[in-house]
């Protein structure tokens, strides 16, 4: 008996075995004929509404969720794990407002600048503060604020949301003045640092690079920022600009590459230095996409390119 159904000729002992393995193979197709076709009109069905198929979760634990992949970055918890430098976490206190930043220190004799890292629209996540490290090791302080500290669930921050369409959805809508306020603090609270050496840049990924972009707008002691496939601010803006600003672009990136010619042109017109740099190949968010464990060709080599020139420009401040 298969799916309620039952023949008898099916289990006749008297016809040959080939005969008999052809009827079973036969009802077996009659049976999954329905199922099929119910296959087949939900795939229509969702063409014809624009949607896409569900596909299974990648090797990477990124899966569809919400219209955005899912982030797992748990890969990147475990590297921070075997860190040998510093870490700690700070309150950081500005009007009524606390700020909690996550802060390494790297292992070096004489006194460091400070580099602020703005984390993505994923908030402070595992990978940011593993990237936050990667500067650490390169010979910098690094102090990641989480600017959705307070805003989660109980007042907690980033990592209180309950999945990641809440996390996105808190950081899209940050107060573009609340967010300069903590930055501002973030960077105060680094040059007062013992180990700092005074000196102070910015970089910012994904939703954060337009934030290091705009942040360079506002602050003046900045040695330099590094927006990585953020967008520009407006024209109007770039004039007020005192540090040099250098971008990490993707290839496959249109949304942002497109308005990359026009950031260019306006700080040119301006009189301000921008140096854009585009990786072939690669996606948005490649420097974390680079390397997680199912990272492409392309990815991992503009990480690792990518990498290479904010290190060696920070050497330069």
């Amino acid at each position: 008996m298969r799916h309620g159904i039952h023949d008898k000729k099916m289990t006749d002992p008297e016809l040959p075995r080939e005969c008999l393995c052809n009827r079973i193979l036969a009802m077996r197709i009659r049976n999954a004929r329905p199922f099929a076709s119910l296959a087949l009109s939900a795939a229509l069905s969702a063409m014809a509404w624009g949607q896409q198929p569900v596909r299974p979760p990648s090797p990477g634990g990124m899966a569809s969720h919400g219209g955005m992949p899912q982030m797992n970055d748990d890969w990147a918890k475990a590297k921070l794990a075997k860190s040998p430098r510093h870490q700690e976490w700070v309150s950081i206190k500005h009007g009524d407002r606390t700020v909690q930043a996550f802060v390494v220190y790297p292992e070096v004799k004489e006194k460091a600048p400070v580099v602020i890292v703005i984390h993505e629209i994923f908030g402070l996540s595992n990978w940011a503060r593993s990237m936050a490290d990667d500067l650490a090791a390169a010979g910098y302080i690094a102090i990641a604020p989480d600017l959705l500290s307070g805003m989660g669930p109980n007042g907690g921050g980033s990592d209180k949301f309950p999945d990641q369409d809440a996390t996105i959805k808190a950081v899209s809508g940050l107060n573009p003045d609340v967010v300069t306020a903590d930055l501002d603090a973030a960077a105060d609270y680094a040059k007062k640092i013992p180990a700092s050496n005074g000196k102070l840049a910015v970089t910012g990924f994904c939703w954060g690079g337009g934030k290091s972009f705009a942040f360079a707008t506002h602050r003046h002691d900045l040695s330099a920022a590094f927006v990585f496939y953020g967008t520009g601010p407006d024209a109007a803006d770039v004039a007020s600009i005192t540090a040099p600003v250098y971008g990490f672009y993707a290839g496959n990136d249109a949304r942002i590459g497109a308005t990359v010619p026009g950031t260019a042109e306006a700080m040119k017109a301006a009189g301000k230095k921008y140096e854009p740099v585009t990786y072939d190949g690669a996606g948005h968010g490649f420097m974390r996409a680079g390397e997680a464990p199912d990272a492409s060709p392309a990815n991992a080599k503009a990480r690792e390119e990518g990498l290479k020139r904010l290190t060696g420009l920070l050497k330069s401040m």
